[in-house]
């Protein structure tokens, strides 16, 4: 067996494993202990050897330890000796310095008069080179050679460079200005006869020209001037579709002109000859001017897009205003519908152009790759701003479209009042309030999305404001409507407010009123509901807004990511509109910012105007659903059976009457059909819900407010009696009792105070005599008190009855 030495010295050797890979490397016809005993000697004997070869080398290695001693002493010695010549050398080189420092400053000095010397040849040279230019410019001028007549007037402003404010020259400067015009003026016909007819050559030596003599505006200004023609007659064939007569609509259809169609028609062919232009033009350029391409064609669109801005806008304006007029004749002088207002307002308009815009826009970004930073910014502000204007009062128009909408929601219906139509008056009423918050809710809606496609999301600020105001219109507009409803349900207080219909009838009109009175109570539910869900989706939609515009620090376009251009994120014109306006940016950015909070309110006043939209509702409907028990508790303290007089009879029976007074029976009736009138309201709102439990509990609060009221009006009713007599106290404590039978039936706790009354009115008078003297815990004292005094009984802790 080999021995191999090189996993002895391995960092997890294990002596076990090594001795078991052994045996597993045993012969199978050799016995284990035979091949174990092998493998010991050769290790024994391997062992031996490393040892008598480390002693070995070992030796060695010490026997040469002091020769490498002496090798090291010499070492130092040359070291030593090494540095002291070198200390010597520094020494004279020192005084080497000191000696040739002084011609070595008078060689500079030399040197600098040399250098003035020559720049004086030089200058005098130029002098004498820019006379005698300036003395044969007119023959240069004469030859007609207009690239060496450049080339001169290039060198002349090289010389007068270098001459510096000369006094001498000063004519010479002025004359080399008059020069450069002439010579811009020769060359601007040429140029522009040069780019009509498309010829590469001749531009480009015409642009050299005006290059050399720096004025490449001029040749920027002719550039655009020539090539604005045809898209200014592109843009002209509005009004020349427009005219009347033969002659001006054959015209405009061999222009390609649509004759009678509406900007909104025309415009996307207008863009669409436009980008044509730009993209022959890009291709031209980059032949012709490839160094000045990417700023000639920006330029041009530019150009065209500032001379026509004034017209655009009047056009836009125009637009729109037709659009709500013949929304007005469409519906034949009626009131448009909602649907009808969203689609053809001014508004609605104006954003569809916008689009058309957008949609350019966004092709001229991919026409004009090459094009980065502010100069594509600056391209893009021209390419809107005809909008401009619209866009800074977007607020306004938001507010008049939006509040058109909502007038035109009709909340009462035109109903005669005869027989029962108080009661079809108020459920039309209710059914039309409760279809209107849907409608505005879409309404509102739709005022973010239009935010969103008009601005950008810039004038949020505005958007908001008007949102609010809007909605406490329509919520202001909802309570003179309920205030008028006070009238119809006949709670208002007023005599004319009773029905004045038989009894029968009457009812049926009362239970009629009450359900069309509960069906408030969805309208206020609907109002709440929705208004907070819109307010929810109105700040998630502020709050995404900060990343869209880049809120917080407004960046001017390619000073973001670096690498960033039109090619790979498009500039968004919101964000220019911030860059333009940093105090619009700075408000926008605390706004965004706030509605990261959940708690913030986007609509500051809304939130508590509903609120108390929803307690005039709330009280309303318990007026109403109290007008019937309230009515029959009218006068009940000054009925006269509380003071009759006990009627003798000859069998000792009771005179008073065995069962309630029709008054307290009919409140009774009433609280115990009250729960069969709310179930209509408890399925609508658990349909809206989806909960069983809260349409049960609603209708149950109902009911138990109600007989809470009827409660304290009755006890109201029993403080007013001025005297009971002992026949009136029995029939008192009978209707009590009655009262309070119907309360057990509703499951409402009779309240103590007329417990107390029905305890002490159905006590004999000398058991009441006791109860003032020693009441019982489980009774108002104040109560007890008040019943002794009209029963006129003796309080004077003797327990005497007294006689009346």
């Amino acid at each position: 067996m080999l021995m191999d030495l090189a996993s002895f010295s391995e960092e997890g050797f294990r002596s076990k494993d090594w001795v078991n890979a052994a045996c597993h490397s045993k012969p199978p016809d050799e016995p284990i202990d035979k091949y174990l005993s092998e493998v010991e000697m050769k290790l024994q004997l391997l062992a031996e050897n490393i040892a008598a070869q480390l002693e070995e080398q070992s030796g060695n290695a010490i026997l040469r330890v002091p020769r490498a001693i002496r090798e090291i002493d010499r070492v130092r010695d040359d070291a030593l000796s090494l540095r002291g010549t070198v200390g010597g050398i520094l020494q004279k080189l020192e005084q080497v310095e000191g000696v040739s420092a002084t011609s070595v400053a008078a060689l500079s000095k030399v040197d600098a008069v040399k250098q003035r010397m020559e720049a004086a040849k030089d200058t005098l040279q130029d002098a004498a080179g820019l006379a005698q230019l300036s003395a044969s410019i007119e023959d240069v001028f004469a030859s007609g050679d207009l690239p060496r007549v450049a080339e001169t007037l290039a060198q002349m402003r090289r010389c007068l460079e270098v001459v510096g404010e000369v006094p001498e020259f000063a004519d010479v400067k002025r004359q080399l200005g008059a020069l450069e015009d002439r010579l811009e003026g020769m060359v601007q016909p040429k140029l522009s006869e040069a780019l009509l007819a498309r010829k590469v050559d001749d531009t480009q030596k015409l642009r050299n020209i005006l290059i050399a003599i720096n004025r490449f505006s001029s040749l920027e200004q002719q550039y655009t001037k020539v090539r604005m023609r045809p898209l200014r007659k592109a843009w002209e064939e509005f009004d020349v579709g427009k005219g009347t007569g033969s002659t001006a609509n054959v015209a405009s259809q061999e222009d390609g002109a649509v004759t009678g169609a509406s900007f909104g028609e025309w415009l996307p062919r207008f863009y669409d000859k436009v980008l044509l232009v730009l993209e022959q033009e890009t291709k031209w350029c980059a032949l012709t001017f490839p160094s000045e391409s990417h700023l000639l064609v920006p330029r041009l669109l530019m150009e065209t897009m500032s001379a026509i801005s004034s017209s655009f806008t009047a056009r836009i304006e125009a637009a729109a205003s037709e659009a709500g007029a013949d929304l007005h004749q469409g519906t034949g002088g009626n009131a448009p519908t909602g649907a009808e207002t969203r689609g053809g307002s001014k508004l609605a308009t104006l954003l569809t152009l916008h689009g058309m815009t957008g949609a350019f826009a966004r092709n001229v970004q991919h026409v004009l790759a090459a094009v980065e930073g502010e100069e594509l910014g600056k391209v893009l502000r021209a390419v809107y701003s005809p909008f401009e204007g619209h866009k800074a009062r977007y607020g306004e128009l938001e507010k008049m479209q939006l509040t058109s909408e909502v007038a035109q929601l009709d909340l009462r219906g035109a109903v005669q009042r005869s027989l029962g139509a108080r009661a079809v008056e108020l459920s039309e009423t209710v059914r039309r309030m409760e279809a209107s918050v849907p409608a505005v809710m879409v309404s509102l809606e739709a005022a973010i999305e239009r935010c969103l496609g008009f601005t950008g999301g810039s004038e949020a600020g505005a958007l908001v404001r008007t949102l609010d105001d809007v909605i406490l219109s329509y919520v202001a507009a909802l309570f003179e409507v309920l205030k008028s409803l006070r009238a119809v349900c006949g709670v208002d207080g007023s005599v004319s407010g009773a029905p004045t219909t038989s009894h029968d009838d009457a009812g049926e009109e009362d239970w009629s009123t009450v359900q069309g009175a509960l069906q408030l109570l969805t309208v206020s539910e609907s109002l709440g509901s929705r208004t907070a869900v819109f307010e929810t989706t109105l700040r998630n939609t502020l709050s995404t807004l900060s990343h869209k515009l880049h809120i917080g620090g407004v960046e001017s376009p390619g000073e973001g990511t670096p690498g960033t251009s039109a090619r790979d994120q498009p500039l968004d014109v919101a964000v220019l509109r911030l860059i333009d306006a940093p105090e619009k940016a700075r408000r926008l950015a605390v706004l965004l910012e706030q509605a990261k909070d959940p708690r913030f309110h986007a609509l500051p006043h809304t939130a508590q105007r509903v609120q108390s939209f929803q307690d005039a509702v709330h009280d309303l409907v318990y007026d109403v659903l109290i007008f019937k028990v309230r009515q029959r508790l009218e006068g009940v303290g000054t009925l006269p059976q509380w003071a009759a007089a006990e009627e003798e009879n000859a069998f000792d029976l009771p005179s008073f009457s065995a069962y309630p007074l029709p008054y307290i029976r009919s409140v009774g009736e009433y609280l115990l059909t009250l729960p069969q009138q709310l179930e209509p309201l408890a399925v609508s709102q658990g349909d809206a819900e989806g909960e069983e439990g809260e349409e049960s509990f609603l209708a149950t609060e109902w009911v138990f407010q109600i007989a809470e009221g009827a409660t304290n009006l009755y006890i109201d009713q029993l403080r007013s009696i001025p005297s009971i007599s002992d026949k009136g106290a029995q029939q008192l404590a009978a209707d009590i009792e009655y009262l309070g039978n119907v309360l057990g039936a509703l499951s409402v706790t009779t309240p103590p105070v007329l417990a107390t009354f029905q305890v002490c009115l159905s006590a004999p008078r000398q058991k009441l005599v006791e109860i003032v003297a020693d009441p019982p815990a489980d009774v108002d004292l104040n109560t007890v008190k008040h019943i002794a005094r009209v029963r006129h009984v003796v309080q004077d802790g003797a327990s005497k009855a007294g006689q009346h």
